[in-house]
């Protein structure tokens, strides 16, 4: 891998390194019917399991990462972060496994984090020996947790958060620590540059030219080892210096992708591609109404973590269930994060909230995979809030809240809290008197419940009317309406 060989693949593929090229990028129809995804954060600093930006703010003093460091594995001139690697054995991962237990969620495609800001890739690499075939596991993680899921029939993918490695360890120059010695490329820390004002597009501290080169040869490495379906980038690659390189890397990907025959996928935050040229993605929140455009949430199983933490706090099934269905309403989907331990489990706790998934989608997945959006994604008195980060408090949703999606002759109505006494009164799908305005008037031939049995139902100007028998459950339930 070289920037010649880069530079080749951009000039003899259709995508050119501009927008206007890149413009000419559809979302895949393979993401489009999937709707719903698995992400995975783990690596070094999944030993301490305080949260995955242990590398850097273990080195900032004050921070409760420093204070839990200096305790736990006391000064950081004899115990750095490069120390947890040796920790770092996942000697119980089995990759077939997870591959089952992401099978059985319904998930259609997984993300492992291929390279997260500390710098430690999780794949077997010729561009540095700081990774997982020759240090801590002495395994090719990556690679071989998406062979099994292969087998599975879930599509492959990767991400990179590696371009946040530029100040990442940087806080470690202001004290003695490991950190201090001296950085040369060769080095896990460098180049530990200090930390910019992150929303400075045009900050003078960014990324310097051979540090943006290594970044774009190791998302290429990737895209040559691993062939993944979709690639997540993860902040700060919207800064105006990365823009030049990030458009090599995506006509690079798309070309390969041409080249190998599948439909690729880049996920972005901020605005960082032009509109159109990949799937914009939010961070722990969503939009407040139907969009136009195919987009992604990501967000994590643990309400505060990315990775495995002991004080994980779990959200609640209902809560991402309703979220999923919510997402998926809006022309969306949802890659839904789990953080395995050090030793390669899966924590309990994600394997509770990934099995509950797992059932309500083996009954209701129907309204969620393959479905697309209907002329209206929502009804009911709870609003939704938009923005990234909204996801910390849990919404109240009524059984008067339901959202909408389609596929075929049949429109689901994805009711988010089961009414305790079976009745449901969808106010969308109601007869209206004046045809000039622009509602549903179709022809209702049959209703059912999913996973149910409906008593009746019932069509007037008020709604669809249905009862059916009484579900005790917390999670979302699913009218399912033919249409002729």
């Amino acid at each position: 891998m070289n920037m010649q060989n880069i530079e080749k693949v951009i000039a003899q593929g259709p995508f050119s390194d501009n927008w206007d090229s890149l413009a000419n990028f559809t979302p895949p129809k393979w993401m489009q019917t999937a709707k719903f995804g698995i992400f995975i954060h783990w690596g070094p600093f999944s030993v301490p399991a305080f949260n995955d930006w242990y590398a850097r703010n273990m080195y900032i003093q004050g921070m409760p990462e420093y204070e839990h460091h200096l305790k736990t594995y006391g000064p950081h001139k004899d115990f750095g972060y490069k120390d947890f690697i040796p920790m770092f054995k996942s000697e119980n991962f089995d990759p077939d496994e997870w591959a089952r237990i992401i099978k059985a969620t319904g998930a259609g495609y997984v993300v492992p984090v291929a390279e997260h800001h500390d710098g430690f890739q999780m794949y077997e690499s010729e561009l540095s020996r700081w990774n997982a075939k020759e240090m801590g596991p002495k395994r090719d993680m990556l690679g071989d947790l998406l062979d099994a899921c292969d087998k599975q029939g879930i599509v492959r993918g990767a991400s990179s958060h590696r371009l946040e490695h530029w100040f990442f360890m940087s806080h470690g120059k202001n004290f003695e620590s490991d950190v201090t010695d001296a950085l040369t490329p060769d080095d896990l820390y460098w180049p530990a540059m200090p930390e910019p004002d992150h929303h400075d597009l045009f900050t003078d501290k960014g990324p310097s030219e051979d540090f943006l080169q290594d970044w774009l040869l190791r998302c290429c490495e990737i895209v040559d080892k691993y062939r993944p379906q979709i690639f997540y980038f993860d902040w700060w690659i919207q800064t105006a210096v990365v823009k030049p390189y990030l458009k090599k890397f995506t006509a690079y990907y798309y070309n390969r992708a041409k080249e190998w025959g599948f439909e690729p996928a880049i996920t972005y935050k901020h605005d960082a591609f032009m509109f159109g040229a990949a799937v914009v993605d939010i961070e722990r929140g969503k939009f407040s109404n139907i969009q136009p455009f195919f987009w992604q949430t990501d967000t994590s199983i643990s309400m505060f973590a990315w990775c495995h933490s002991h004080n994980a706090v779990y959200k609640k099934t209902k809560t991402l269930l309703c979220d999923l269905a919510d997402i998926v309403s809006k022309n969306g989907s949802l890659l839904l994060n789990i953080g395995p331990k050090a030793d390669g489990t899966i924590c309990d706790g994600d394997k509770k909230v990934l099995a509950e998934i797992g059932e309500w989608m083996a009954v209701n997945g129907e309204s969620i995979h393959g479905t697309s959006v209907w002329r209206k994604s929502a009804e009911g008195p709870t609003l939704t809030k938009e923005g990234q980060f909204t996801d910390s408090n849990e919404q109240n949703f009524t059984c008067q809240d339901i959202r909408f999606t389609k596929k075929g002759s049949h429109i689901y109505a994805i009711v988010l809290k089961s009414p305790d006494d079976g009745r449901v009164r969808v106010c969308s799908l109601g007869k209206s008197a004046d045809h000039n305005l622009p509602l549903f008037h179709g022809i209702i031939k049959d209703v059912e419940l999913l996973g149910g049995k409906v008593q009746s139902w019932t069509r007037d100007s008020d709604g669809l009317n249905v009862h059916f028998e009484p579900i005790k459950t917390d999670l979302p339930v699913v009218i399912k309406v033919l249409v002729d």
